[in-house]
């Protein structure tokens, strides 16, 4: 194990482990990390894992925190020439697992970068350099050799619009980045404690994946067509190896719970821009919490068709301001505009990304369409602070109480009537 020997970052530490035959782990500990941005870690810190596949061809499956920069370079230079890897595969690009790409690239400059459409988009903006790469879908595999073949599935809004799961048909390893993760550290590499990681794994799905519980349940469909799985590979915390049905079956059946809400909310964000994600997530949280489904689009990438259909599904629409200079984006909010009907409710936030579209116009759109605001609109004028993190849930929660109160009201009758 290597260890930082700064004193003031001395609790970050890398282990590396063999977890299948030629197949390495390089998990990025961090020990004293309480609360991840907005994902409402439990006091146990967090991992950044990584993966190292050599077959006849190499593969490294994501990279780690920024933060993580000299102990994980080290640690990988420690157990391969970098310019040997031949592909570095891209699950998602937040920079928890892509913040040290920059460094690959710069380490091994011929290296294919392997991703999801949306992925190599991000990964454009984000490296503002030439790259090789190769984009794949589901259905698509890539043969290393030496029975390493990997099968690639799309997850998108697994949390971001980017997300993509790789099967391993040699190991029967999945690798899932923030799919089937957690908020813990601990020595231990693998699920070997079930009662002790169980509250933040349920914790981590509620505040991360519940949000997108169709999305899920349509990546779990996916998942089916894999073979077995026998390791879970995930982005954060102790890999799944002892528990793999028992995790899994939990994501599926509290997805389904999800799903079956009555009524659900569409909340549109922009990825990669100000704080428009980050915000959405508490948004998120908070409508979930009054047992209304909610389904996560991204204005960037989903087609007029998908962003149609979803406003026609939902009870309430919550939309974060795009940059003016996206028409992409605008067309995307003009597609709701005309899709919106009267009974609806809608909710407006500021991204704050430095080149918002202006709140009020579109406001004053939604009211002349008759469209009842469920909470004020949300103005961000500075980097969000816990505190306002803590109020946009708080707005969430009040947009589902206000569209429960059909079903509130119906109880209350039921009740009546009994009595």
């Amino acid at each position: 194990m290597v260890v930082l020997t700064d004193r003031v970052q001395k609790r970050l530490t890398i282990e590396t482990s063999e977890i299948a035959p030629d197949t390495t782990t390089i998990r990025s500990l961090d020990w004293d990390r309480d609360r991840f941005d907005i994902e409402f870690g439990l006091q146990n810190g967090t991992t950044y894992n990584s993966y190292l596949i050599r077959g006849e061809k190499i593969a490294l499956v994501d990279t780690s925190h920024e933060k993580f920069r000299q102990l994980y370079l080290d640690t990988l230079t420690g157990l391969i020439n970098p310019t040997d890897i031949d592909y570095l595969i891209i699950s998602h690009t937040e920079p928890d697992h892509s913040g040290l790409v920059k460094d690959v690239l710069a380490l091994a400059p011929d290296i294919t970068v392997v991703g999801s459409k949306v992925a190599i988009q991000f990964l454009e903006d984000f490296v503002h350099q030439p790259f090789q790469r190769q984009i794949v879908k589901t259905g698509n595999q890539l043969d290393l050799g030496n029975g390493h073949i990997l099968d690639f599935v799309n997850a998108p809004n697994l949390h971001w619009p980017d997300t993509m799961l790789t099967y391993d048909e040699g190991t029967k390893v999945l690798y899932t980045c923030d799919v089937f993760g957690m908020h813990y550290c601990s020595a231990s590499t693998y699920d070997d404690n079930l009662s002790a990681i169980e509250a933040d794994y349920r914790f981590y799905y509620e505040c991360l994946m519940a949000p997108n519980a169709r999305s899920v349940l349509s990546a779990l469909k996916r998942m089916d067509k894999l073979g077995e799985v026998t390791t879970v590979a995930n982005g954060h915390g102790p890999l799944l190896r002892h528990n793999v049905e028992q995790l899994v079956g939990n994501y599926r059946d509290w997805s389904q719970a999800k799903a079956k809400a009555e009524k659900s909310v569409v909340v549109f964000y922009v990825s990669d821009y100000g704080y428009s994600d980050r915000i959405s997530q508490a948004i998120a949280l908070g409508i979930t919490k009054t047992d209304i489904a909610v389904e996560m689009m991204d204005l960037k990438s989903a087609d007029p068709q998908e962003v149609q259909e979803a406003v026609n599904r939902a009870a309430g629409i919550v939309i974060g301001m795009p940059p003016t200079t996206n028409s992409t984006t605008t067309a995307a909010v003009s597609t709701v505009l005309a899709a919106v009907k009267s009974k609806q409710s809608v909710g407006l936030f500021e991204s704050y990304g430095e080149d918002d579209e202006p709140i009020d116009p579109l406001r004053s759109q939604f009211r002349s369409l008759g469209l009842k605001e469920a909470f004020p609109a949300i103005r961000i004028k500075d980097t969000p602070s816990e505190t306002i993190y803590k109020l946009c849930e708080e707005a969430g929660t009040d947009m589902g109480q206000w569209l429960s109160r059909d079903r509130l009201i119906k109880n209350m009758k039921s009740l009546d009537t009994d009595l």
